[in-house]
């Protein structure tokens, strides 16, 4: 799972809000639930205690992961007055070294409610939510419109149901490629318009999702003249061989990222424009089970930005259930990125290694694991200083190894 690298408040003030929302009414249960994952490694590359391998954002993530990171939820729903609401309070840790005690911060807070007269069937929300799908393997989410907003949801529209939804950043915050990573001044003023069509049921256990959005940087105070406009259509296939199917199908252009957020603090005119099509399969067949993805994006900016690019990504992980608590992990991935007159960039990344688990499926967790990492760049990739990994130039491959544990509950 992605993470936001913001300025965090102080520990106790989360806990501080995490004790509240829990006291505030005591005698409701309150649903607890939450993500964690990390553990030791170390690389055979001089100088680097851990190192992870990748082109841009995307990474194999299996053996692969150089941050510790943590969200746990508490949520509690109750009922006055015959209208449902639920208030929810998510922190979050991230740390890119073994030991940090001051990346802490809030990833969600915000209230839902249905059953009002005026609308019994929809779903009302304000606050700081998510709203995102990823690929697990590639610890990507391809649709993240997540952010501080309001919105209503499930409106029946026949074939389906509507949502709407918006979206105001006002805290001087600097975005790249949708994720928030530091506060600056005289950043702010970003706000987004969502539209979306979703549950509408295109074949036998096929449904589909269609999303609409509008960024507009220069809302109150944001860079002037930079606003921008995205599509999302998204299947989603369940009961595909034990398992399921995702597809996107994106385009955005101008201050709107592919994922449909803002990209790059909405600084994008219209000469920025990019489109996506991404293919992800999960199954459980027997003890074998797995998720695999393939991606073809294209991008293209002004000259002096990065001109044109494509990149294409193919890669699975699977596991086996050896037992019912021993698996036996397998990932293999390749990425490529080829600018505009330049060579292409490459790196394959193979981790193998065991886990144990509460089951021998593919999704059981927690999962603990021992891993080997291999990763194999060719020179392009590994001189190239954006790369977001920061392979050695000097390098062309490497081994990293270690231990790490991962749970959602």
């Amino acid at each position: 799972m992605q993470d936001t690298r913001a300025s965090r408040p102080a520990p106790r003030l989360v806990a501080a809000a995490a004790f509240a929302l829990f006291a505030a009414n005591a005698a409701h249960a309150v649903d607890w639930t939450g993500y964690m994952r990390g553990g030791p490694a170390a690389t055979d590359i001089s100088g680097k205690s851990r190192q992870c391998y990748g082109i841009g954002e995307l990474k194999y993530r299996l053996g692969n992961e150089c941050d510790f990171y943590g969200e746990f939820q508490l949520a509690q729903a109750m009922k006055a007055d015959g209208v449902d609401f639920n208030a929810v309070l998510m922190t979050n840790y991230y740390s890119p070294q073994t030991e940090s005690n001051s990346n802490y911060g809030i990833e969600q807070a915000y209230v839902e409610m249905k059953g009002v007269d005026i609308a019994p069937q929809a779903l009302f929300w304000m606050g700081k939510r998510r709203d995102r799908d990823d690929v697990h393997i590639v610890d990507t989410f391809f649709t993240n419109m997540s952010g501080v907003g309001a919105g209503v949801e499930n409106i029946d529209v026949g074939f389906g149901k509507f949502g709407f939804s918006g979206y105001k950043n006002d805290s001087a915050a600097q975005y790249a490629d949708g994720t928030l990573v530091t506060t600056v001044g005289g950043n702010n003023g970003v706000a987004r318009l969502h539209a979306q069509l979703y549950d509408i049921a295109v074949n036998p256990d096929g449904k589909l999702r269609v999303v609409l959005s509008y960024s507009k940087g220069d809302s109150q105070g944001g860079v002037k003249g930079q606003n921008g406009y995205g599509i999302n259509v998204e299947h989603t296939q369940d009961k595909f061989f034990g398992g399921g199917n995702h597809i996107w199908v994106q385009y955005a252009q101008g201050s709107t990222d592919l994922n449909q957020g803002i990209s790059d603090n909405a600084q994008h005119g219209d000469d920025f424009k990019g489109w996506r099509i991404v293919e992800s399969p999960s199954w459980q067949i027997g003890s074998f089970g797995g998720q695999a993805i393939a991606m073809y994006q294209h991008n293209e900016a002004p000259n002096g930005a990065g001109g044109k690019s494509n990149f294409w990504t193919i890669g699975g992980r699977g596991s086996w259930g050896i037992t019912k608590n021993l698996k036996w992990l397998t990932e293999i991935g390749y990425s490529s990125l080829k600018p505009d007159g330049s060579s292409a960039e490459n790196v394959t990344k193979v981790t193998i290694g065991p886990a144990l688990s509460t089951g021998p499926d593919f999704w059981k967790r927690p999962e603990l694991r021992l891993y080997v990492t291999y990763a194999n760049y060719n020179k392009a990739a590994a001189q190239d200083t954006a790369n977001n990994y920061n392979f050695p130039a000097n390098k062309t491959s490497a081994v990293s190894y270690g231990a790490q544990v991962e749970i959602w509950f």
